[in-house]
């Protein structure tokens, strides 16, 4: 029999005007209040939990002293204005204007997602300064918009995956108030929004959770050092802290998705307790799917995996068919996707990029989401994944030919277009626009920039700095990069070098590259692409890569030499002109058409 679904019921304090903060071991917790230079003696609660003898105004500016220590933020701090080491400030979202009362909200399954990086998107840097280019991405045919991570983390500058408040909106993107304002914005384009959150870690500058209560764990050990706490003394308390965030940014935010961060790095052995208990994720999918009935639209999961496995995707009431529980998902990443599209198209066998070199390699993963199936994986060292069932939703699958991670994680930060012809870059977004699965596209790919997006940071500590700053040389050494061709990642210049450059617009092969995939967004529209759940039949032949449905087929050909196009009706769209009455395929063409 299956399990019943859970209802998720929080064993935390609401965050009020009293700002209660957990500290269950603390023999003290002090209030300091700075605008009024004064100490405040917090008043101990059942549960562990510390509250203030009275409501704070919003507004205000507070932080907390444990046992003596110095001021430290309040873990659940909705803004930090002066940054992650300052104090706290009480922020109230009922005063917030919304106008978007008739949005009926988006399903991320089968929808086009931009992935965009706020500090670089626009000169300014700024959730204001991205509303002026909502109406570049509706124009696009984007449905949802994800997010880069907007939880404040250490400094001005940074990818934001080492957050370190993470139920705060990072200041100098706007804070709290311009998340609002922007997921507003975007509901009014009819575009929905999704926040990319990091639950597996925090970064090494400004966390100070440690202070209240055990919030990490040495039992288990992430590429990052110690693991958040999710299954031992302490855990559900520090469960509830992460589940209450998400809900919290469904809710009070109006945000339509979450894209959860390489979720095979939450470690979560609760299954194995007695008596057993759920994974911290299923436990999360739970309490979604119950404020999604709640107000009455939908909300979606996404996780980052790299497990190769549908137990992500499967309902938390159903039994998952491979090895990973059944952790409820909406969707996850598909990355085989990418990797085996990269290698077809670049041609590039270095580190991972060996195995999906191999013949035969793009056919399958393209086909079925996952390479390694239960296959070797060389750079594993082992066998990995399991499967795809026939039955499954490919629209679960989230693909794309460049991401921030698959761009930023290379020694240089060089995106595709610098190396691919435009006929190349055209055929990508063909195989990705028109996949089985949701597509997702990363910020300016769909004018054909050749801006980098690097990697960067900005550390104040000069020993930590220093340290990113010489392991990104020593990263890629091995691979035989000079330090000098490394940007730094504190240097202010690698910031700079990653802006979007929208002057590009104004430029001949720019703009015919945005003309291509707006008509590949209308395309969709026109042929309901979102609905559809049918896997196509896939082929690699004397280098033309063709992707059959029941009445559409996409081919683009790499071979370097004319080729006879497959059986066809009517070209619906090619990037080349063809001839309607003999249509073939001329090096570099890409067409869609009816069978």
């Amino acid at each position: 029999m299956s399990p019943t679904r859970r209802t998720w019921t929080s064993p935390a304090l609401p965050v009020g005007p009293r700002v209660p903060v957990w500290a269950p071991d603390a023999h003290t917790v002090e209030l300091h209040l700075p605008g009024e230079e004064r100490l405040v003696d917090m008043v101990p609660v059942p549960g562990g939990w510390w509250t203030a003898p009275f409501d704070l105004e919003p507004g205000t500016d507070y932080a907390y002293r444990v046992d003596g220590s110095p001021n430290r933020p309040d873990p659940r701090s909705a803004l930090q204005p002066d940054g992650v080491h300052g104090h706290s400030r009480t922020v109230d979202p009922a005063t917030w204007q919304w106008t978007d009362q008739d949005w009926e909200g988006k399903d991320l399954r089968g929808s086009v997602i931009y992935e965009l990086h706020v500090g670089t998107f626009t000169p300014e840097g700024t959730l204001d300064a991205a509303i002026s280019r909502l109406d570049h991405l509706a124009e696009l045919g984007v449905d949802i918009i994800e997010l880069m991570p907007l939880a404040a983390f250490p400094g001005k500058t940074g990818w934001g995956y080492d957050g370190v408040a993470l139920w705060a909106v990072h200041e100098t993107y706007g804070g709290p108030e311009a998340l609002a304002r922007f997921v507003d914005a975007a509901h009014s384009t009819g575009i929905g929004v999704c926040l990319d959150v990091v639950y597996n870690h925090l970064g090494p500058s400004g966390n100070y959770l440690s202070v209240f209560g055990p919030y990490f764990t040495q039992a288990h050990h992430t590429p990052w050092g110690e693991a958040v706490n999710y299954d031992h003394d302490g855990s559900q308390q520090v469960r509830a802290f992460v589940i209450d965030s998400a809900l919290r940014w469904l809710r009070d935010f109006h945000v339509d998705a979450l894209r959860l961060d390489a979720i095979h790095e939450i470690k979560d052995d609760a299954a194995a307790a007695d008596p057993p208990q759920p994974h911290v994720l299923a436990e999360l999918s739970d309490a979604v799917a119950a404020l999604s009935a709640e107000l009455c639209r939908p909300l979606s999961l996404v996780a980052e995996a790299d497990l190769n496995d549908v137990g992500v995707i499967t309902p938390t009431d159903e039994q998952p068919p491979a090895k990973a529980p059944s952790l409820g998902m909406t969707a996850q990443w598909a990355d085989d996707v990418h990797h085996a599209l990269h290698a077809r198209l670049t041609g590039e066998t270095q580190g991972y990029y060996g195995d999906f070199a191999e013949a035969g390699a793009w056919a399958k993963a393209y086909g079925r989401a996952f390479l390694h199936n239960g296959t070797w994986s060389t750079f594993r060292e082992r066998n990995w994944g399991a499967p795809v069932p026939e039955d499954t939703d490919p629209r679960r699958f989230v693909v794309f030919g460049s991401d921030h991670d698959q761009i930023g994680n290379r020694a240089v930060g060089d995106r595709p277009s610098t190396s691919l012809d435009d006929a190349t870059l055209a055929a990508t977004a063909a195989l990705v626009l028109l996949s089985p699965y949701t597509p997702m596209l990363f910020m300016g790919e769909e004018w054909g920039t050749r801006t980098p997006f690097q990697f960067f940071t900005d550390h104040e500590e000069e020993d930590l700095a220093r340290s990113v700053s010489e392991g990104r040389v020593r990263e890629f050494a091995g691979f035989g990069w000079d330090a000098d061709e490394i940007p730094d990642p504190q240097a202010a210049e690698t910031v700079d070098a990653s802006r979007l450059r929208w002057d590009e617009l104004n430029e001949a092969e720019h703009i015919r590259m945005l003309a291509w995939y707006q008509a590949l967004t209308a395309l969709r529209r026109d042929l309901t692409w979102s609905q559809r759940t049918a896997w196509p039949q896939v082929e690699d032949i004397n280098g033309v890569l063709t992707v059959t449905y029941e009445d559409i087929v996409v081919a683009t050909n790499l071979s370097g030499q004319e080729r006879p196009a497959p059986a066809l009706t009517t070209v619906l769209l090619s990037w080349d002109p063809v001839d309607d009455a003999a249509p073939s395929l001329s090096s570099g063409q890409t067409l869609i058409a009816r069978r």
